[in-house]
């Protein structure tokens, strides 16, 4: 869907207290920007470890807020974007935290907070689409939707939302394993080093499978078995340290990406990574592909799990879903 202009004027930040170094010169960055633009003074609100971010994005909505913007890490936009699924109030993403991949994926400023907070203000409106996850032991139902006594938009109880990615393998066995300490220092390189740790790791079966909708790659029913080392499932993408793992995905074309990484050994590795490299141009025969409005993953035994970069624990099964065009986001 195009972009869309927008006589927005209220805004409310929802921060991560861990993520932002200057409290006071932030609150002056951006009550500066709004104060330019004819905009109210924003109402700022704190997360703790208790309340991530949802709670206060729903109060928000309900105070009248035309843009609530998160600033803080991936965990804390997935929180406050929670909050605004199937609503007319826009997201605004501030730069914090190491990977900012919702925005990055949308080709927002993530290096100044200046240039972040005059897209709030300046930008308009484009909605996206979202992805619901379902994590479990058993075999999930194969729909790539489940309406709920709220109506088929709605997001379950036993169901958490997505922006980016997410998947089961050596992406979660790196985000359970990556030292917070470390990320702090270096930023997304972290991560590699957690890779490095793991890339011996001896994999899993795996089966997935296409669920509804025609007219994509993924026809119901289409499906890959395989000893895989990872499966990832993705609403763009574009992940950690600019990789494009998925080129062709989109944020608003009403499917998800999975790839299924089946590496043999180091050799294996450097394969799959130099056909990541030059956009799959080549293929490669342990790297498989499925696009669809929704998929089913099911291991063979419980394994580590990730969402939007936040690790889940072990998990069997994944039922996946898309919600087109859900979420409203402040955009350049």
């Amino acid at each position: 869907m195009p972009d869309m202009p927008s006589a927005r004027h209220s805004l409310t930040v929802v921060y991560n207290p861990l993520r932002v170094d200057d409290l006071d010169d932030t609150k002056d960055t951006v009550g500066k920007v709004c104060a330019e633009h004819g905009w109210a003074q924003p109402t700022w609100v704190e997360t703790t470890a208790e309340e991530t971010g949802e709670r206060q994005a729903r109060d928000a909505v309900r105070a009248g807020a035309d843009v609530v913007a998160s600033l803080g890490g991936d965990g804390t936009v997935r929180a406050v974007a929670s909050a605004l699924v199937g609503t007319d109030v826009a997201l605004g993403l501030l730069p914090g935290g190491t990977g900012n991949l919702l925005a990055r994926n949308l080709g927002l400023p993530v290096g100044a907070l200046d240039d972040a907070a005059r897209t709030l203000v300046e930008g308009q409106d484009r909605r996206i689409d979202v992805g619901v996850v379902r994590f479990g032991d058993d075999l999930p139902e194969p729909e790539s939707s489940r309406a709920t006594k709220e109506g088929p938009e709605e997001v379950a109880d036993d169901e958490e939302i997505f922006l980016v990615m997410t998947g089961l393998g050596l992406d979660g066995e790196i985000m359970a394993n990556t030292n917070e300490k470390v990320k702090e220092a270096v930023g997304w390189v972290a991560y590699l080093l957690a890779a490095g740790k793991k890339l011996s790791g001896r994999g899993f079966r795996v089966e997935v499978r296409a669920a509804g909708g025609e007219g994509h790659v993924g026809a119901p029913g289409q499906a890959v078995t395989r000893h895989a080392r990872t499966v990832i499932v993705g609403n763009c993408g574009m992940l950690q340290g600019g990789v494009e793992l998925m080129p062709e995905a989109a944020v608003d074309d009403g499917a998800l990406d999975a790839v299924v990484l089946a590496p043999r050994g180091a050799f294996g590795w450097a394969s799959i990574l130099a056909d990541v490299v030059t956009r799959h141009r080549a293929g490669h025969n342990r790297l498989d592909r499925l696009v669809a409005p929704g998929l089913t993953v099911l291991a063979q035994h419980p394994v580590e799990a990730e969402i939007d970069g936040d690790p889940v624990g072990e998990h069997r099964a994944l039922a996946i879903r898309i919600l087109p065009e859900s979420l409203v986001v402040r955009v350049g």
